[in-house]
């Protein structure tokens, strides 16, 4: 199985009436990083920030890349013209962490379990592991998102998954090369949690693995919802 990275290259989009919460906006940019790596012994090391704050790491003690934040809404929705083909780090990370939908930031489980979105050619439903970095979507916002996502198309594959455990993140290894902290090594596919490289990951994208599901299309899906109800 394959996942889809972010990537540098931006795409902007006529204005939508409905932005994605995940997207990353125009001005959020990196952060300057600071980072440094602290001996651990044994030829080991830990990446962290010289000013690091616990919101710098996730619930598996991962360190994050940081991304500014811009200006939101009285709703307390982000604003700003959309890059749409990059998520933010911190909010894509919420997203996947409390399993809430990456179109409004909702609650994203139903009484089948979530709903996950592919593209073409991004997730084979047969690999022995089935992985993907998009957060899941609500049944209000599944059509939305398969319009609005420059990785899908308007019929996307859609994994009713009962279970979707964290599996680990997208992200670069550091290490130290001429004297200075810099990116060392770039894995070509997630890196589970529990892996002798993630005390120097940085990382910018969380992953879940999907356990139990059924393979639909958006029309399957929404009849198996409303019978459920």
């Amino acid at each position: 199985m394959t996942t889809t990275r972010t990537t540098t290259k931006t795409t902007v989009r006529p204005d939508s009436p409905l932005i994605p919460f995940v997207i990353q906006r125009e001005g959020e940019e990196a952060a300057p990083d600071n980072l440094r790596l602290t001996p651990l012994g044994s030829g080991r090391y830990r990446l962290s920030y010289a000013d690091e704050d616990p919101r710098d790491r996730d619930l598996r003690g991962v360190l994050w890349a940081r991304c500014g934040l811009g200006p939101v809404d009285d709703q307390g929705r982000p604003t700003g013209r959309p890059q749409w083909r990059m998520m933010h780090p911190l909010r894509q990370r919420g997203c996947m962490q409390m399993l809430r939908c990456q179109v409004c930031a909702g609650p994203a489980r139903t009484s089948r379990g979530w709903i996950f979105l592919a593209g073409p050619d991004t997730v084979n439903p047969s690999d022995e592991l089935v992985l993907t970095n998009q957060p899941p979507v609500c049944p209000k916002h599944a059509r939305t998102a398969a319009e609005l996502c420059p990785h899908l198309t308007a019929e996307p594959m859609v994994f009713l998954a009962r279970s979707a455990p964290l599996y680990g993140v997208i992200g670069v290894g550091y290490g130290v090369r001429d004297g200075n902290v810099q990116v060392v090594e770039r894995p070509t596919g997630p890196i589970p949690y529990g892996h002798p490289l993630m005390p120097t990951v940085l990382a910018s994208q969380m992953v879940r693995r999907l356990g139990v599901f059924r393979l639909l299309t958006l029309g399957e899906l929404f009849t198996a919802l409303e019978d459920a109800s």
